[in-house]
């Protein structure tokens, strides 16, 4: 018998090559040059957002007038006199109903409108098309248009008068509580588009497994709608709670186009940028501090509401 014995020789392990996190031109690149691309980003968001920010802050605490000139400090005296006002209290519940009332309709219309065009039928891109044309309008332009809508003689009132719905116009445009509601309206037709189209691209990204496992199961469309599509689309639903949160809080524009320069009759429709505008900056009565101090509470405001929706968020997500 003959053993054969095989000898394994040693086999020699090739090095294994290192990993270089850098290239060779980022080996000979000074540590500040990262930051000499950030730079222009950064200056611009200083100058524009940081330190008007800060001086706001500190110019509520003075008695500055709008066309300049000396100013004294004043510590919480401006703060003070707010809480003790009416027309700001008046102001501010109007900004926030506006808010109210605005935030949970454009967090679903647009998620209804996106679920319809969604579909893959004819003449679906024509439909996209004609939703998303009111973003591209100007804000000046849109406002001129309902104005004309729901004046005395406008094409509203006109319908209605025809129709025999109504004995005489209403007053759209002369009665503070419709004056606000025409605006809430307005916000809502004017942004349906563009919150369509981030929906659009959530949808996108919800697994059509899940839809077709709950088809199987018996799901009908809506429970569908509601175990599905809703929590697939939740994060970008926060998204656009927020950003229309704070643009329902800052509404200037749209109630300016239907109540005119006072905001309505006797400015009974005023929201708070409408109240800082006429505190702060009338270049005879008005104070910049005490305008200053309003901005502050309208800001935090605002941080309130993005709290509040994200603590809201969070809660449903368990």
């Amino acid at each position: 018998m003959t053993t054969l014995a095989s000898a394994s020789p040693r086999t020699r392990r090739r090095p294994t090559p290192r990993l270089t996190t850098k290239s060779g031109a980022a080996l000979h690149r000074p540590w500040w040059m990262p930051w000499l691309w950030c730079a222009p980003a950064i200056a611009a968001a200083v100058v524009f957002g940081v330190f008007p920010f800060l001086n706001t802050v500190l110019l509520s605490f003075t008695n500055a007038k709008p066309l300049g000139g000396a100013a004294s400090f004043v510590g919480l005296e401006n703060y003070t006199r707010l809480l003790g006002d009416a027309s700001f209290w008046s102001a501010t519940w109007h900004s926030v109903l506006y808010a109210l009332v605005v935030v949970p309709l454009m967090v679903m219309l647009p998620l209804l409108l996106a679920v319809l065009v969604e579909k893959k039928i004819p003449f679906i891109g024509f439909f996209r098309s004609a939703f998303y044309t009111p973003v591209l309008a100007s804000i000046i332009v849109v406002g001129f248009s309902w104005q004309w809508l729901l004046r005395d003689d406008g094409l509203i009132n006109g319908v209605l008068l025809e129709t025999g719905l109504v004995g005489e116009a209403v007053p759209f445009l002369s009665d503070a509580t419709l004056v606000l509601l025409g605006a809430m309206a307005m916000t809502v037709w004017k942004g349906l588009g563009w919150y369509m189209v981030l929906y659009l691209a959530a949808l996108g990204n919800v697994p059509r497994e899940l839809h077709e496992a709950a088809s199987v199961d018996g799901a009908s469309a809506l429970r569908r709608f509601v175990h599905v599509t809703v929590p697939g689309v939740r994060p970008t639903m926060l998204l656009v709670g927020t950003l229309t949160a704070i643009g329902s809080l800052r509404v200037f524009t749209e109630v300016y186009a239907l109540g005119g320069a006072t905001g309505g009759p006797g400015g009974e429709a005023r929201t708070l940028p409408f109240y800082i505008r006429d505190v702060g900056l009338d270049p005879v009565t008005g104070n910049a501090g005490f305008g200053a101090a309003a901005s502050v509470a309208l800001f935090l405001l605002t941080v309130g509401f993005t709290l509040l929706g994200q603590k809201i968020s969070r809660g449903e997500g368990r």
